[in-house]
């Protein structure tokens, strides 16, 4: 049986990578550190590695509740600190009283400045502060090159991970019947809206399958599929529970509140 069966054809250079960095730390003793990841990918990385006797696996992006994370393999005889992950986190100062700042005003700066996206964990903006959370390896890079976001002049100032905004977003567990797992149908399902809405926001650009835009209606979604609607907020197929007697496809999917 083939490892590559359990995820999409577009994840096997993932796949192939988590591999050698299991075979890299199982034969030279060493320990590895990723940039950031997505849940998707946290996901990959704790279905290859398993419950492996040889390999320590965890995750730390600043804090309990950050989303994208670095992922640190080691030997399990090997004593890791928080350190060891090397996560940086930063506030930006800027005048909140006259500019509003938005999470794609970041994200594009960020971008804009020759960033990997692997490179910066979460963006948290809550009540007009900003903070970014970043791999240590850049700091020095962000502190020189950072100087303005949208149309705000902007200074970044370290902070510790203490003073990370905590953004605790709770998911519910939810099921529905769909006739199929085309992106259009199971967006209808999950979000209650009709098939000709979904595939509108399929065919404008606004839906994403594990953080990549798909225009394709017809893509077929998978069990751990993490989906999002611009406006509607952020899903994730957990399981297909079956079949009702008239051929429906019983699912259980996740919502963030």
């Amino acid at each position: 049986m083939s490892i590559y069966q359990h995820f999409r054809n577009e994840e096997r250079s993932f796949v192939d990578q988590v591999l050698d960095w299991k075979q890299e730390v199982t034969v030279q003793y060493t320990y590895k550190l990723t940039d950031f990841l997505d849940p998707r990918q946290q996901d990959i990385i704790k279905a290859i590695i398993g419950k492996d006797e040889e390999i320590s696996l965890s995750f730390w992006g600043g804090t309990s509740y950050t989303e994208r994370k670095r992922a640190l393999l080691s030997p399990t005889f090997f004593e890791l600190s928080m350190s060891d992950f090397q996560v940086q986190a930063f506030e930006l100062r800027y005048p909140r009283k006259f500019i509003t700042l938005e999470h794609r005003d970041v994200l594009g700066s960020l971008m804009g400045l020759g960033l990997k996206r692997e490179k910066f964990g979460d963006i948290i903006i809550q009540d007009e502060g900003i903070q970014i959370i970043a791999a240590s390896e850049v700091t020095s890079f962000l502190e020189l090159n950072l100087q303005k976001v949208g149309q705000a002049k902007v200074k970044i100032v370290p902070i510790n991970n203490e003073d990370i905004v905590q953004t605790n977003e709770e998911w519910t567990e939810e099921s529905t019947t769909i006739s199929s797992l085309r992106l259009d149908t199971l967006l209808s399902g999950m979000y209650n809206i009709s098939r000709t809405k979904s595939s509108l926001y399929i065919e404008r650009g606004l839906v994403k399958v594990n953080w990549k835009t798909i225009e394709d209606a017809s893509f077929q979604v998978q069990e751990g599929d993490y989906l999002s609607v611009r406006g509607f907020g952020r899903s994730k197929l957990i399981s297909m529970a079956g079949s009702t007697k008239k051929g429906k496809i019983r699912i259980l999917f996740g919502r963030k509140k």
